[in-house]
């Protein structure tokens, strides 16, 4: 009997493996970097925002570039130990990379680059599966957004992710007081929905300089001792970090 193909499963996006020119090509392109620029920071980030980070990458293009891309591969670019590496002491860098990391390749001097990372700061809505940083409670009555009272279109969007309201000409009230989420929480879509329609942004992405390879002296300098994942950290925007180089 021939296969229907009513049932076909037809995927909406596909995803190639890298080959091993692009790998190459990956690996060539984290070499001129160090070659070019004579300090190399590498840096964990959370909660990435894609135009934020492009917005602070473009501000920068006259005197850093950024590299971001598979671990294994930058590990395997900057060499693995003496043997391999790509310059003297290089390799104790690459082997801090671990977990949501990038390389910030420049020629500033520490006294700029330090203060510019501990400022860059982006608050944003949280999403689904993040954690909650502090308890969010709406109390019983006429309800308040941002601006004021809600608008009455969106009483039924706030029943369907469990608030009990209701429309009191025109109106819109809880009849009960109701705790949306309390630090801490894994959000739900409902929870991250309904701090979306209060304005309460959750999620910081900013990003944390660990280390420095400067070429002046060959020498390693350790900035923070901690390469580990933040569990609230949302990742890139649906990206992978095998997907992207950014020079």
């Amino acid at each position: 009997m021939p296969k229907s193909k009513r049932n076909k499963v037809v995927p909406l996006t596909k995803t190639k493996k890298k080959t091993k020119e692009w790998k190459e090509g990956a690996i060539t392109t984290v070499r001129k970097l160090c070659d070019e620029y004579p300090v190399v920071y590498l840096f964990k980030y959370q909660n990435m925002r894609n135009e934020s980070f492009k917005q602070f990458r473009e501000d920068h293009l006259e005197t850093s570039r950024f590299c971001m891309g598979s671990n294994k591969v930058l590990k395997v670019a900057l060499g693995r130990g003496e043997s391999d590496e790509y310059k003297q002491n290089i390799s104790e860098l690459a082997n801090r990379i671990r977990g949501k990391i990038g390389l910030f390749f420049t020629k500033l001097p520490q006294q700029e680059v330090l203060p510019m990372f501990e400022q860059f700061e982006v608050l944003d809505y949280a999403r689904t599966g993040s954690k909650a940083t502090e308890d969010f409670e709406l109390p019983e009555g006429a309800v308040q957004g941002p601006t004021g009272p809600l608008v009455h279109t969106l009483e039924p969007l706030l029943r369907r992710y469990g608030m009990p309201t209701k429309l009191n000409k025109g109106v819109v009230e809880l009849i009960a007081d109701h705790v949306v989420c309390k630090q801490r929480d894994t959000l739900s879509p409902g929870q991250a929905a309904l701090l979306r329609v209060f304005d309460v942004k959750m999620a910081a992405f900013k990003m944390t300089l660990l280390c420095c390879w400067a070429s002046e002296g060959d020498k390693i300098t350790v900035l923070t001792d901690d390469a580990s994942d933040d569990e609230e950290d949302e990742g890139f925007e649906g990206l992978g970090t095998e997907e992207i180089i950014l020079p």
